[in-house]
């Protein structure tokens, strides 16, 4: 009888272990959720040394969110956290539904001043009336920044003074970075811009480039013959010397740009993805300055 009784003991276990590992065990989940890379870096700076556990839901190497579906493991953190951290602006909009009933959002994206996205080309499905990829200018990174660790101190007022201090470190980290950025590219030999992104408005904004066409470029929307003509004769007339990608985005238009115009292809990053926000801007800074120096 005893063995009997423990071999039922041990199947019950094991089923137990089975449900907590499909369901998720709540004291492993983050207590405070961002959405994107930048939001998950600000805020994970901004919680250093508190003890608070900080999460990234959209943990793949993307370019853009169009068409981004959650995952079911995705969904699991959203309900569990304190705190869901948004960049805003729009971006997030494949996660309306699913932050519909949670009560504590961040949107990093108040009182900043957006700009129209850009659009001249095919994909009237993809355009965004307005540019979220706020985070590329140091100047609003300040700002989401700032957004985060005030909303944190409300959360948890306990670690205000972390909170406060660990937001003086991040602005000193801005300043290095504006500082670099407005050197390295304050003489360069042409300031214009074609990208094979529609987010680098922002970027070009506040380093004083002018970003001549952006061209976003999906599976199933590629660009036509036409524009690729317009595009060749743009880099011409503007005698660019290089023309730019995203990383994890589609160079194919790009590609053959430069091969037809005889220059220079370079990919930047919109920080979306494996890389850190300051390992972003810094290469994406010395990649235009090699590029255009």
């Amino acid at each position: 009888m005893k063995q009997v009784y423990t071999v039922k003991k041990v199947f019950f276990y094991i089923i137990l272990a089975s449900l907590l590992l499909l369901c998720g065990c709540s004291g492993e989940q983050p207590q405070i959720a961002a959405t994107t890379r930048p939001v998950y870096d600000f805020t994970a700076y901004l919680c250093q040394g508190t003890g608070l556990s900080v999460g990234r839901l959209v943990t793949e190497n993307v370019s853009c969110l169009h068409d981004y579906t959650l995952q079911v493991r995705q969904m699991r953190t959203i309900e569990a956290a304190d705190l869901i951290v948004i960049s805003g602006a729009g971006l997030e909009s494949f996660l309306d539904d699913a932050l519909s009933g949670h009560s504590n959002i961040i949107d990093s994206s108040q009182g900043i001043e957006l700009l129209c996205g850009e659009h001249d080309h095919h994909d009237e499905e993809h355009h965004h009336e307005q540019d979220p990829h706020i985070w590329l200018s140091v100047e609003n990174a300040r700002i989401m920044s700032q957004n985060i660790c005030n909303a944190l101190i409300t959360q948890y007022p306990q670690h205000q003074a972390l909170f406060t201090a660990n937001m003086q470190s991040l602005n000193n980290e801005f300043d290095a970075l504006e500082s670099y950025g407005k050197e390295a590219l304050s003489n360069l030999s042409c300031r214009e811009l074609i990208t094979f992104h529609d987010g680098f408005s922002y970027f070009c904004n506040y380093f004083d480039l002018q970003l001549l066409h952006a061209l976003e470029e999906e599976s199933g929307s590629e660009a036509s013959a036409e524009e690729l003509k317009e595009l060749i004769l743009l880099v011409q007339e503007h005698h660019l010397p290089a023309i730019f990608t995203e990383e994890n985005g589609s160079v194919s238009a790009a590609s053959v740009i430069a091969a037809q115009a005889n220059i220079e292809s370079y990919a930047l990053n919109m920080g979306m993805a494996d890389k850190g926000y300051f390992e972003t801007m810094y290469h994406n800074i010395d990649t235009i300055k090699e590029a255009l120096g």
